[in-house]
C-alpha cells in the first residue's frame, strides 16, 4: 500500500523530504477513511498507527521518528533533537509548532481545516512545522516558529515556508464578533474578511492571513497550496464539512518534513 501526497518546490531541495498528505491511501474506515493520523479521533488506535507508519515510510523514516504534538491552538513552539513519547500510547507535549536540526526526525502538523505550515532553511539545515488555526495564527505561532528556527542556527533571509491544505474563504463563515476580535488586534486585519450578503456574515480568509503573517516576518519565499479541505471532502478531512453534514467525528490530515542527511 502506498500513500499519495503533494510537495512544493520551495521545500524540495537536497537533504530534505516533505509531504502534504490528504485522506487517501490508508487503512481506516467510515468517516475516518482512509489515511487518518489523528490520535485525538475515535478511530481505532491500530489504524492510526498503521496510517502513521505509511506516512513515515513515504518520508523514508520509521513511525517512531514521526513526531506529532498535542495541538492546543497556541503560539507555543518546541525545539526537539530526539523522538519523544509514542504518539498513540503516551502523552504528547502540548504545543502547536516545533523545529529541529536533527537528521531522520520527521516533524508534522495535523489539521482538519486549520493551516499546516512547513518551514526549511536549506543552508543551515533547520526545519520547522506548525499548526496555525485562527487562534494560533492570530497569537503568532508562525512568528514563534521562525524565532525558534533562528535559535538553532537558521537565518530569516534563507527560510522558506509553505502553507498546506486548509479551509478557503468561501467556506469559512464566521460571526461578527470573530471579525471584531481580529480588528481589535489590528484595524488592517479587516481586509481578511468579506461579507456574505445572503447571510450577512463575514467570511474569513485564513490562507491569506497566514501568508501575510509570514510576509510581515520578512520571509520572501512563501507560498500556499490552493487546496481547500472543506471544498475537497474526498481528498481531505474537514471538521467543518463533517459538522455541516451531521457526521460525528473527523480524521486529521498530516503535513510533515524531515532532514534526510
Amino acid at each position: 500500500m502506498s500513500v499519495s501526497f503533494k510537495t512544493h518546490e520551495y521545500l524540495s531541495h537536497d537533504g530534505v523530504a516533505h509531504g502534504f498528505f490528504g485522506r487517501q491511501g490508508g487503512v481506516s474506515q467510515n468517516q475516518y477513511e482512509s489515511l487518518n493520523v489523528g490520535a485525538g479521533s475515535d478511530d481505532a488506535s491500530d489504524n492510526i498507527q498503521a496510517n502513521r507508519a505509511l506516512v513515515a515510510g513515504a518520508l523514508g523514516t520509521s513511525v517512531g521518528c514521526l513526531m506529532s504534538l498535542s495541538q492546543i491552538h497556541s503560539a507555543d513552539v518546541l525545539i526537539i533533537d530526539a523522538p519523544f513519547t509514542d504518539p498513540i500510547s503516551g502523552a504528547l507535549p502540548q504545543a502547536d509548532g516545533f523545529v529541529t536540526k536533527t537528521t531522520g526526525l520527521a516533524i508534522s502538523a495535523l489539521s482538519a481545516d486549520c493551516g499546516p505550515v512547513l518551514f526549511s532553511d536549506p543552508e543551515a539545515k533547520v526545519i520547522g512545522a506548525c499548526h496555525a488555526g485562527w487562534k494560533g495564527a492570530l497569537s503568532g505561532v508562525t512568528t514563534e516558529t521562525i524565532r525558534a528556527m533562528e535559535t538553532i542556527g537558521a537565518s530569516r533571509e534563507n527560510i522558506r515556508a509553505v502553507l498546506g491544505p486548509c479551509i478557503s474563504q468561501p467556506n469559512y463563515e464566521v460571526g461578527h464578533e470573530f471579525r471584531d476580535s481580529f480588528v481589535a488586534e489590528d484595524e488592517t486585519y479587516d481586509r481578511f474578511f468579506r461579507l456574505n450578503t445572503e447571510s450577512d456574515k463575514p467570511h474569513f480568509d485564513l490562507k491569506r492571513f497566514i501568508l501575510a503573517r509570514l510576509h510581515d516576518e520578512g520571509l520572501t519565499r512563501i507560498d500556499a497550496l490552493p487546496d481547500c479541505t472543506y471544498g475537497q471532502p474526498d481528498d481531505y478531512f474537514s471538521y467543518r464539512y463533517n459538522t455541516h453534514q451531521d457526521v460525528k467525528g473527523y480524521g486529521r490530515n498530516i503535513s510533515a518534513i524531515i532532514l534526510t542527511e
